[in-house]
C-alpha cells in the first residue's frame, strides 16, 4: 500500500498509532463528535483577518502570517494538551515548505487559552520527523491496526464506537 503521508498524521502518530492505520484506510470517524465540532467551530472563528486553509501540495495550512522577514505558519488548536503532537504535525508542515525552498517558521495557535508557541524547524527535528514518516508508512502498511490500547485521548476519540462497540 503506497500512503502519502500529511500532517494529520503525523499528529495522530504522536496520539495513537491505531488511528494512524484507520484513517489511512479512510475510515472515517464520527463526524458528529463533539471536539471536532468544536474544531471546526475554532477554526471558523479565529484569526479571521488572516489568510486561512492555504492548500500546499498535499498539506492545508490553517492560518498564514506574512511578516517583513518571514512567512509564518500558524496551526489553530483548542487546547495545548496535545502540544507535542501539535508541534510535529506543524514540523511537517514547514519541512514540506522548506522541500519547496520556502523557509518559514511556524506558531502553534491556542485561541481559548489565549496561548502561543513558536515553532522552528531545524536539522534534529527533520532527523526526528524522517523517524516518524518512515513508521507511519510501517504502521499503514500492516494486515491490521494496532490493538487498542486505552489512553487519556479515547474518552473523546471520535473513532471510539469502532475500538470499544
Amino acid at each position: 500500500m503506497s500512503i502519502e503521508v500529511n500532517g494529520t498524521l503525523v499528529w495522530f502518530y504522536n496520539i495513537c498509532k491505531r488511528e494512524v492505520w484507520l484513517m489511512s484506510r479512510n475510515i472515517v470517524p464520527d463526524q458528529h463528535n463533539e471536539n471536532i465540532e468544536i474544531g471546526r467551530f475554532i477554526h471558523e472563528y479565529s484569526y479571521k483577518r488572516k489568510e486561512k486553509e492555504i492548500s500546499f501540495g498535499n498539506v492545508k495550512f490553517d492560518v498564514m502570517f506574512k511578516s517583513k522577514e518571514k512567512l509564518v505558519i500558524g496551526e489553530t488548536k483548542k487546547s495545548s494538551k496535545y502540544k507535542e503532537a501539535s508541534k510535529w504535525q506543524l514540523i511537517f508542515y514547514l519541512k514540506v515548505l522548506k522541500e519547496a525552498g520556502i523557509n518559514a517558521d511556524g506558531v502553534l495557535l491556542y485561541p481559548e487559552e489565549k496561548k502561543r508557541e513558536e515553532v522552528i524547524l531545524n536539522d534534529e527535528n527533520i532527523k526526528k520527523l524522517e523517524e516518524i514518516i518512515k513508521d507511519i508508512k510501517k504502521i499503514c502498511n500492516k494486515e491490521s491496526p494496532e490493538p487498542v490500547k486505552k489512553i487519556g485521548f479515547c474518552k473523546n476519540c471520535a473513532y471510539k464506537e469502532y475500538c470499544y462497540a
